[in-house]
Formats: structure tokens, C-alpha cells, sequence
């Protein structure tokens, strides 16, 4: 899993029991050299077709290694595993209509000499959804509560949420991206402050002022406004976007610091969060909010994000489960699974496909 966030490959090992048990063996993170970054952030943005394709190959190398990297800690090899599951590097995603992930599944088979799933995103989009969410399925059959609804939320590039009213059900669960995660964070402080990847403990945003006046405006946008179901990405929530909203601040109040525009873009995550799941998911305030991703690593947006929803309901994900950065590894795992059981892999509540269907294409070893 290379998430939106761009700041590494995830790579998990993980026994699948049954359709409602998965037991994680193994974790690694290969990070992204600021090479590497660069060259993905690059093609997401201006890529020509050969910069494209070069990053496609790159990306199935960059797996492979993070797949063998986890073995390995495992004590396991290749012809241990029946299938590694790879969801790509997402540079474009246009919802309803395309959801393009790059990292070439023949490059990991060739390497590992195992099959391979990936584009799992594809046929959910030609089923009339828009490809993402796909968290949601594993987030209702693994990661739910027994006897209590839940809300899982996972903060890493953008955010997104999902409502489980029962562990092992499908029916009634809702799920959507609630807008910017950690992405236009980071990308204010990137271009703030070059030397730094992104926003160390949230140090720069505690120490800043939110621009109330633009936190309102940003709000109001048609995104936010806009119902389930739905999804978004660096498209929208970019290094564009970033730069727009530190001009903002910077036009709203001349004497604005660098942790004020931090701060404001911080804030912007925490209240497009909360107030989402306020406003779309049904009985959300009586239940626990689980949060796992880069953002639960942020101790000022957990802080913020604890207020806004209630303290008391704010549990991480690695509490409950198991470390919270393998979370979207294991999932696209469990989701290979199912490909590979012919169990469908979308939530139609969730993408808005016309029916359950069957993810992922499969490159034989």
C-alpha cells in the first residue's frame, strides 16, 4: 500500500482465517527517499506519459521490496504466501468516472514468483461507483464492534470515515472520505518550511493561530456540502490547494507567521472531520471514533480532533488491534482474499456502484 500521504510503502503480512479474522504476522515500511517523493508527487501533477511509465515500473520494484522486506522479518520467503494483494500509487482520481493507480503488478510477480492482485479500484468505477472507498468492507468485518456501532477513521492523506453498526455486517454501514487527512498539512509546511517533510508532532500548528476567516470560507466549499457517497484525493486536496490557502491567510492577515497557515490547514482537517461525521452519519455522537493513519501520530491534531468530538470517544486504532500504520496494508491483503475466494470487495453504500462486485485482475506468478 502506497497511500496518499506519499511518504512510503506499507507492506504487511497477514493470515486470513475466516471473512470476519485476519491475524497480522509481519510489518514493514519502506519510506520514500525525497527523490523518490518528488518523482511520484511530480507525475501525479505534470507527469508526461514516459515519466508515467518509468514510475510505474519503479513503484512494482519499490513494492517488491517492501513485500520481501516483510517477509523477512517473518522468517518467511516468497513460496511462503499464496498471493500478495498491491493497491498501487493512486496519480489520478476522478470520481465516477476513472481511479488510475500506478505500480506494475507484473514487476512484483516476476520478482516475488507469486501471484498478484491489484486494480481494485477499476471495476467498482465501471460498476457506476467511484472506486473508493474500499477500506469499508474490512473496516465492518474486521475492525467493527461486536455489540455497539463504531466509527473508523483513518487519517492518512485524506480522511474517511466508516460507520459499522455491528462487527461482520454489511448492512447499514456508510462510509466516504471526509475531505483533506494529513495531505494539505503537510504540503503547507513543505512549502513553508522546505526542510521539513511535514509538521513534526504538530508542533508548528500548537504553536499558530487558525485563520478563523478562512477556516469558514474553506468550509463552505462544494465538497464539504456535497452527500455521501464520495471520495477525493490530491486533485482537489493538493499542493494547489496548499498554496491557495496560505495566500489566503496570508491575504486575510498580512502579518499571518508560518504556524498560523500550519495551524489553519491543521484546523481545517480536525472541523472538515468532525463536522462531517456529525452531519452524515446517523448516531455518530453517542459511538466510539477509532482512529488510525499518520494523522493518529499528530499529538496537536489528536488533541484537536478529541475536542471537536468529544474526548472521551477517541480511541486509536493500535488500543484496540494492532499497529495502526499496517491498518490499509492488511486491509488491501484482506481484500486480495476475497478476490481470490470470489467474495465481493466493494460497499455499493460507500462507492455507489450498482452492486457488490468482485475486485482486482490477478498476475500470475
Amino acid at each position: 500500500m502506497s497511500g496518499t500521504s506519499v511518504d512510503g510503502v506499507d507492506a504487511a503480512v497477514v493470515a486470513v482465517e475466516s471473512e470476519t479474522v485476519v491475524k497480522v504476522l509481519g510489518f514493514a515500511s519502506r519510506p520514500y527517499a525525497t527523490a523518490e517523493r518528488e518523482q511520484i508527487l511530480t507525475a501525479i501533477g505534470t507527469g508526461t506519459a514516459r515519466e508515467l511509465a518509468l514510475l510505474h515500473r519503479r513503484l512494482g520494484l519499490w513494492f517488491a521490496e517492501a513485500a520481501s522486506d516483510a517477509l523477512a522479518r517473518c522468517g518467511l520467503r516468497p513460496g511462503d504466501v499464496s498471493l500478495v494483494a498491491s493497491h498501487g500509487q493512486t496519480v489520478w482520481h476522478e470520481p465516477g468516472y476513472v481511479s488510475l493507480q500506478l505500480g506494475c503488478s507484473a514487476t512484483i510477480a516476476e520478482r516475488l514468483g507469486v501471484p498478484v492482485v491489484s486494480d481494485f479500484r477499476s471495476r467498482d468505477v465501471a460498476a457506476g461507483g467511484q472506486g473508493a472507498p474500499l477500506v469499508p468492507i474490512a473496516d465492518a468485518m474486521l475492525f467493527g464492534a461486536a455489540e455497539a456501532p463504531r466509527v473508523l477513521l483513518n487519517i492518512g492523506g485524506m480522511a474517511n470515515a466508516t460507520w459499522v453498526p455491528r462487527r461482520g455486517r454489511l448492512d447499514g454501514v456508510l462510509a466516504f472520505d471526509t475531505g483533506p487527512g494529513v495531505a494539505v498539512i503537510d504540503a503547507v509546511t513543505r512549502q513553508l518550511l522546505p526542510d521539513l517533510p511535514f509538521d513534526v508532532d504538530g508542533r508548528g500548528a500548537a504553536r499558530g493561530t487558525p485563520c478563523e476567516a478562512v477556516l469558514d470560507r474553506r468550509l463552505a466549499g462544494e465538497y464539504f456540502s456535497a452527500p455521501p457517497p464520495k471520495s477525493t484525493g490530491r486533485e482537489t486536496f493538493g499542493a494547489r490547494y496548499a498554496q491557495q490557502l496560505v495566500a489566503d491567510v496570508r491575504r486575510e492577515q498580512p502579518l499571518a507567521s508560518d504556524d498560523d497557515c500550519i495551524a489553519t490547514a491543521l484546523e481545517l482537517t480536525v472541523r472538515s472531520i468532525a463536522g462531517q461525521i456529525r452531519t452524515w452519519l446517523p448516531g455518530a455522537e453517542r459511538a466510539d471514533v477509532v482512529v488510525s493513519g499518520g494523522g493518529a501520530r499528530n499529538p496537536t491534531l489528536m488533541r484537536r480532533l478529541g475536542a471537536e468530538l468529544g474526548a472521551g470517544r477517541l480511541r486509536r486504532f493500535d488500543e484496540l488491534f494492532f499497529d495502526g500504520d499496517a491498518k490499509e496494508a492488511v486491509v488491501f491483503a484482506y481484500l486480495g482474499w476475497r478476490t481470490r475466494e470470489g467474495l465481493p470487495g466493494n460497499v455499493p453504500s460507500a462507492t455507489g456502484a450498482a452492486g457488490p462486485r468482485v475486485l482486482g485482475a490477478v498476475t500470475a506468478s
